[in-house]
């Protein structure tokens, strides 16, 4: 539908969403506040006068909208209203940061800046640009929090609004979404915006898979306030007695966590149990917020049996993003597993504004902020600047969406580790050089190696020795982005080390064969001897690798180098025409690249193994030619948000003279008789070859795998179908083996 609004009809519009935008802010505003708002927005809308969105409306539509998610959802006050109303005015218009600053000071002036997109990045062919866009905006963490709370609240309004933008360009910013914009908002206790980020993620990146959970989750909104109500009046009676004042409400699970368990747990849309979870909202003071919190716990499961293993107290230790909750999962009516969550007032405000909130209670709550902490450690982080612009980000990744333990010092103090974590991680996590310098731990009075994975309520007192440095076979098993960045700084600085000293005994060597040690004699030595870079080579002569008749070697075949470096140059680059054309056919008859639907040659990716009819994409690697990639792989999300330079478009055109092995999970009800039925339907009926069959019963239930060999995804398709009409056949999904 074209944008078709008048002048004036525009006008009206433009000052009712400024209206709307101060009426239902989260802060109340006094009149200089009043006045500061007011000059921004009006620097705005003059700034982005003659500006439009994709859509067609006035631009100054989106900085109001942001400014409303910044003021409502996020509940921030005037100082990042104002700048949210200002994001965009000095990098797409003729103000300049020196203008901002004058107008408004020195501090709106900086946030602005932070906000600013930036432009001018590294060409650095082997780096990402979107990781180094990334990794310059994590760096504005360091400086005020209040630009990336400003800087979500913009992807926020980008995603809700990205309808009108070509279909390549909406999977890259989803991709970047859920790459790292969905798991900050996360971290930062923004847990609405982080939500609303999944789900549009997923619309754009699977439209399908989200159109499809949308639609049954629609189908089962009447029965599921229905199911709701029934719980609630259950309760409301004995809440009442107690003189609790309370709501009740239920909440649906989000589509992207729901697509997640399906996929996860290999499930169904009507197998995922806890589709919904009932909320209950309480009014207490401080001093009694925690036993309430527990007597309505007391209420719940005098009526409701709870599940013993699936009790969350986040009201005792808290998330170190500030969540507090008790969390319980209960047998309800019609024998129906739901999860009951129980927050004060004071509890749900954090959860719904998140990091903005807390400093609205922390006069309360006299304990350390978990977020305050995160964000001085992430200063640490920040320090590092060898470490590559993607590996930056998925170190800081790795703390993002990690779920928490905690482990005792051995004073009795408390400490949140993500869980996985070793004692090694642990010992990073008190200090770098006790990290560095750590050669075993005991962990509740008994000593255990370094890569021991430690439990929540462990106590933990690491050994320390100066002898210790840290080797290469440590990132195998920490986990947390601080221990892998310390570990790979340290193995670094030993790398340059050896290298510099390999290159003072190169230079030697050659100097003493009557060779110069240029340029030129570099990219000859180090195709010679088939390393990558020129460190890699002198890393190498370091090491002593190569040895005074390998170096003998080169310099006699020294005239011919260059000479054989372009014809394998020339014969990878050009096709042999001598090469049998049936085999051309049935290495690159399956799949076309790009708009202009190239045959070219590629590799499938190991961690999702594609197969003809699967939905792909191919992606450019350094080293190894294309690789292409199913479309819902676990790393199609990181690729198209880090290197959507290097993703091609790609489709199957032709699939009948390759086959491809599927490794097939089929579950069901024991029988005499059952395995034989299986083989004999997968070679009988479907003509498909058996690589692998593996099937286990226990008390009268089988399960197991059966790797076969099949031709494409409607043949793939067919043999699910013949195996799930096997009488005693309950499920048939395909699995992959990540790597």
């Amino acid at each position: 539908m074209s944008y078709s609004m008048t002048q004036e009809e525009e006008n009206k519009e433009i000052a009712r969403r400024y209206k709307d935008l101060l009426k239902n802010s989260y802060q109340s505003f006094t009149k200089d506040d009043k006045k500061l708002i007011r000059k921004a927005f009006n620097l705005a809308l003059e700034a982005h006068a003659s500006q439009r969105r994709k859509t067609g409306e006035p631009y100054i539509y989106h900085p109001i909208a942001v400014a409303k998610i910044v003021a409502n959802e996020i509940g921030l006050g005037k100082t990042s209203i104002v700048c949210a109303l200002l994001h965009d005015v000095v990098e797409d218009t003729p103000y300049t940061s020196e203008d901002i600053e004058q107008l408004f000071g020195e501090k709106i002036a900086r946030i602005v800046a932070g906000l600013t997109k930036i432009s001018h990045l590294k060409k650095d062919q082997n780096a990402s640009l979107q990781a180094e866009n990334f990794r310059k905006m994590l760096l504005t963490l360091n400086d005020d929090v209040r630009v990336i709370l400003i800087k979500i609240a913009d992807r926020l309004h980008n995603m809700q609004t990205m309808d009108a933008m070509p279909p390549h360009k909406q999977v890259k910013i989803a991709s970047e979404t859920l790459y790292i914009y969905a798991p900050l908002a996360h971290r930062l206790g923004l847990y609405n915006i982080k939500t609303e980020l999944e789900d549009l993620g997923l619309k754009y990146t699977d439209t399908k898979v989200y159109n499809d959970i949308l639609g049954k989750i629609s189908d089962s909104k009447e029965q599921q306030a229905a199911y709701i109500k029934s719980f609630s009046k259950t309760i409301e009676t004995s809440l009442d007695e107690e003189g609790f004042d309370y709501y009740i409400k239920g909440r649906s699970k989000s589509i992207y966590s729901i697509r997640k368990k399906m996929m996860t747990q290999g499930v169904d849309f009507e197998e995922v149990y806890d589709k919904f979870a009932i909320r209950i909202v309480y009014k207490s003071n401080p001093k009694n917020e925690k036993f309430d919190a527990w007597k309505i716990y007391s209420i719940v499961t005098n009526h409701f049996h709870p599940n013993p293993v699936r009790l969350r107290d986040w009201i005792s230790q808290p998330k170190t993003t500030g969540y507090e909750a008790l969390h319980i999962t209960v047998m309800g009516p019609n024998g129906q597993w739901v999860e009951v969550q129980i927050r004060s007032d004071r509890m749900n405000e954090i959860a719904e504004k998140g990091y903005a909130a807390h400093y609205k209670y922390k006069h309360h709550n006299e304990r350390e902020i978990g977020l305050d902490g995160w964000l001085n450690k992430l200063k640490e982080t920040l320090e590092n600047q060898e470490i590559s612009a993607v590996d930056f980000v998925e170190n800081f990744k790795l703390n993002l969406y990690s779920k928490e333990i905690f482990v005792f010092t051995p004073n009795g103090d408390l400490k949140a580790i993500p869980k996985g974590a070793t004692a090694l991680d642990f010992a990073f996590s008190i200090h770098t050089q006790v990290g560095m310098t750590c050669r075993g731990a005991k962990v509740n009075g008994k000593l255990l190696p370094i890569s021991h994975v430690l439990r929540s309520g462990d106590q933990v007192e690491i050994i320390t020795s100066n002898a210790q440095k840290p080797n290469i076979g440590w990132l195998d098993f920490v986990v947390t982005a601080r221990a892998r960045a310390r570990i790979k700084a340290a193995l670094k600085e030993n790398e340059k080390k050896i290298a510099d000293l390999g290159k003072e005994t190169l230079t030697r060597k050659l100097r003493h064969l009557k060779i110069t040690l240029n340029e030129r004699t570099i990219n000859e030595l180090v195709v010679f001897f088939k390393l990558k870079t020129s460190f890699d080579m002198f890393y190498q002569f370091g090491l002593g690798s190569i040895d005074n008749n390998q170096l003998k070697q080169y310099v006699a075949s020294r005239n011919n180098a260059i000479v054989s470096f372009f014809k394998n140059r020339m014969k990878r680059s050009s096709p042999n025409p001598d090469l049998n054309k049936t085999e051309i056919t049935e290495k690159f008859d399956l799949l076309v690249f790009g708009k202009e639907e190239e045959r070219l040659d590629y590799k499938p990716a190991q961690c999702c193994n594609p197969i003809p009819g699967d939905k792909v994409f191919g992606f450019i690697t350094i080293n190894d030619g294309i690789k292409i990639h199913k479309k819902d792989c676990p790393n199609a999300i990181s690729l198209q948000a880090n290197f959507a330079y290097r993703i091609m478009i790609a489709k199957w055109i032709d699939s009948s003279k390759q086959e491809f092995k599927v490794i097939l999970h089929i579950k069901g009800i024991d029988h005499v008789g059952m395995v034989s039925e299986i083989s004999q339907a997968i070679t009988g009926n479907m003509h498909v070859n058996i690589h692998n069959l593996s099937m286990s019963s226990t008390d009268g239930i089988y399960e197991g795998n059966v790797t076969v060999s099949i031709k494409n995804k409607i043949q793939l398709d067919k043999l699910v179908a013949v195996l799930k009409r096997l009488e005693g056949v309950t499920k048939v999904t395909r699995i992959y083996k990540h790597t």
